[in-house]
């Protein structure tokens, strides 16, 4: 079995400290998960920490000015925007943390599968997945989530299932690059069949560049989750949510900035500390990201 990674040789335990010492070496690198860390922390103790519950109303407060008692003012219904927006990621990050792995393992193993298969399957079904790329990906969504929904029994799934088809792209050009090798033309030698060269073979050679891709669909995601609750077909209120709280307060913004402010620093925060932490695991691993896919 070929070896591809220098964190290959050691253990999982060994391999994975490895690659987070290295990414912690890069300043980029330590920025990035200190912001993701501190977002996934802060969803996990909000709710303990928050000043005021996010539901809490105050009909004489709305749209104040930041304040002692309201560091970054209310909104249109009274309701603290600082704990709102502490509170803003835990769906957007619930949602896109299950989701995210869903769409790497499911593209990742039909591109791996294409990749070994080759020929006029291959062709064909490459050809399927582009003029599905070729769609607007909001028009798409939108469609599953009118028909079926908006909760988060719908939106896992949904964001799993369109932002895994880009994967079978990036998994099938990795297994190009590793099907033609010697182990791999020794192990159809060997009489093994295609689902134990994926297991055994391949995989273990695309993870890294399928773990790398995993992490900027993360950011991608999120950006798509606060984009449907922007438009109203995320979270539904009064659940806190950057989306939602900026599309809630763009009509106030003239005179009550910090509603959408706020919420866009948190989202931005977390996307840009995303795409750091990806950028240092892909230099750890070794993997280059303007390698195109093959067509």
């Amino acid at each position: 079995m070929a070896v591809t990674s220098t964190y290959r040789r050691a253990g999982p335990v060994q391999r994975f400290w490895g690659v987070i010492k290295d990414i912690c070496s890069r300043p980029s690198g330590a920025i990035g998960l200190a912001l993701v860390f501190a977002h996934i922390a802060l969803a996990l103790i909000g709710p303990f920490i928050v000043p005021y519950e996010y539901t809490a109303m105050n009909a004489a407060q709305m749209l104040s000015q930041p304040s002692a008692a309201h560091w970054l003012g209310t909104d249109h219904l009274g309701r603290d925007t600082l704990t709102r927006t502490l509170l803003g990621g835990r769906e957007a990050i619930l949602v896109t943390g299950i989701a995210t792995p869903l769409a790497v393992l499911w593209g990742g193993l039909v591109g791996v599968f294409f990749g070994l298969v080759g020929g006029r399957v291959d062709d064909v079904l490459m050809r399927i997945v582009d003029a599905f790329l070729s769609l607007p990906w909001i028009l798409k969504m939108l469609v599953l989530i009118v028909t079926f929904g908006t909760g988060i029994e719908v939106l896992i799934p949904t964001l799993a299932f369109f932002y895994g088809i880009p994967v079978i792209r990036i998994a099938r050009a990795a297994t190009h690059d590793v099907v033609a090798r010697d182990f791999v033309q020794a192990a159809r030698a060997r009489g093994h069949g295609r689902f134990t060269i994926i297991w055994q073979e391949l995989l273990p050679n695309v993870r890294d560049a399928l773990l790398v891709e995993g992490a900027m669909r993360w950011s991608w995601m999120l950006l798509a989750f606060s984009s449907l609750s922007f438009l109203g077909f995320g979270v539904s209120p009064p659940t806190p949510d950057w989306g939602l709280m900026i599309a809630d307060a763009r009509g106030f913004m003239s005179f009550s900035p910090w509603g959408v402010i706020a919420p866009m620093i948190g989202l931005s925060s977390l996307i840009i500390g995303i795409n750091l932490s990806a950028d240092a695991l892909a230099k750890a691993l070794g993997i280059d990201r303007a390698q195109k896919a093959p067509v």
